[in-house]
């Protein structure tokens, strides 16, 4: 684990209302941090969500509600089993029920929920701030260094390392075709600026490779 895990603690108390009692701040920051460390997960771990948030953190003056960005990329794959298809809905579901407790106002409970499902899609509407935001974090690896980028491809096929590779590889081919074919991978204007072109040069590499090993490159 490259992430100190208090200081993840502190960034979690940090994003929550002065009102939030310290026990249940606690208790829910501990079941959070035993689901990002899971034993199965390889790339969707605790260095993923310091990823995400260093980026949300970076660039919190773009969003509407910086702490609503801050509180979803905790939630955003709090559930994560590659065995299941729902678990952007099994974490915002999570999300509902825990933040009310946490003193979060409902509106901003909504909103948080709202963002865990788009992560689904990553295609937030023009104009969506806070979405725009969490997507360009959550994204943010695929416009990483080569071997960086490699790393990250390497872990997932472990996370999904009960598929046999032709079903892996299907598989795999058609989540980066879908992210090929949205309008813009990235949604802040410095963030695309600097990653755009970089992502789409790592995501055609990648699906070109998968397409060879299964023989249907064009």
């Amino acid at each position: 684990m490259l992430v100190a895990v208090s200081d993840l603690l502190h960034a979690w108390r940090d994003a929550l209302p002065p009102a939030a009692t310290m026990a249940a701040v606690s208790r829910v920051g501990d079941d959070l941090l035993a689901r990002w460390t899971e034993p199965h997960r390889h790339y969707h771990t605790v260095d993923h969500l310091q990823a995400v948030l260093a980026v949300v953190n970076d660039n919190k003056d773009t969003a509407a509600d910086p702490m609503a960005v801050k509180l979803a990329a905790w939630f955003h794959d709090a559930i994560y089993d590659p065995t299941r298809v729902d678990n952007e809905e099994a974490s915002a579901l999570l999300a509902e029920s825990v933040l009310p407790e946490l003193r979060v106002a409902m509106a901003q409970v909504s909103e948080i929920a709202r963002l865990v499902r788009l992560t689904a899609t990553h295609d937030p509407m023009p104009g969506d701030r806070n979405g725009g935001l969490l997507m360009d974090a959550d994204l943010a690896i695929l416009a990483a260094p080569p071997d960086t980028y490699r790393a990250y491809t390497v872990a997932i096929r472990r996370e999904y390392a009960h598929l046999d590779d032709a079903t892996f590889a299907a598989g795999r081919a058609g989540v980066l075709a879908n992210l090929l074919a949205l309008p813009r991978l990235f949604h802040t204007t410095t963030l695309r600026d600097r990653w755009e072109d970089v992502a789409r040069h790592n995501v055609n590499a990648e699906l070109a490779s998968i397409r060879v090993d299964l023989g249907t490159a064009s």
